[in-house]
């Protein structure tokens, strides 16, 4: 699996990071930074300084595995800069991920239905 399935959870640390970092590197700040473990399933997305470039990282059961993308043409949309760390869902990662304006994205509101008498 290279993308993360449904029901993952999914973190962006919204600093921006030295993207020399491999593996290790951003394990490292996954635990430091983020106090999360970095071992666990979840999907870690991590933002470069010029917001063109992102790294996912998440441990699939056998080993730790990077993502990387670049932008050619354009930056990905990302949140205010701060410390620490935002929650996506699937669909918003996955907008994300295709460079789309994650302020655009929008989840639908679902109501529960109503039985007729």
């Amino acid at each position: 699996m290279l993308m993360p399935s449904q029901g993952m959870r999914i973190l962006v640390a919204t600093k921006p990071v030295d993207f020399r970092k491999g593996h290790d590197g951003l394990a490292a700040l996954v635990q430091s930074t983020l106090a999360e473990a970095p071992f666990t399933g979840t999907v870690f997305v991590f933002r470069s300084r010029r917001a063109d470039r992102l790294k996912v990282l998440f441990w699939d059961g056998s080993g730790l595995v990077m993502a990387y993308k670049r932008l050619e043409e354009s930056t990905f949309t990302w949140p205010v800069i701060r410390d620490g760390a935002m929650t996506l869902n699937h669909t918003q990662f996955e907008a994300l991920f295709a460079g789309l304006d994650l302020r655009r994205v929008r989840s639908l509101e679902v109501r529960r239905p109503t039985v007729a008498e």
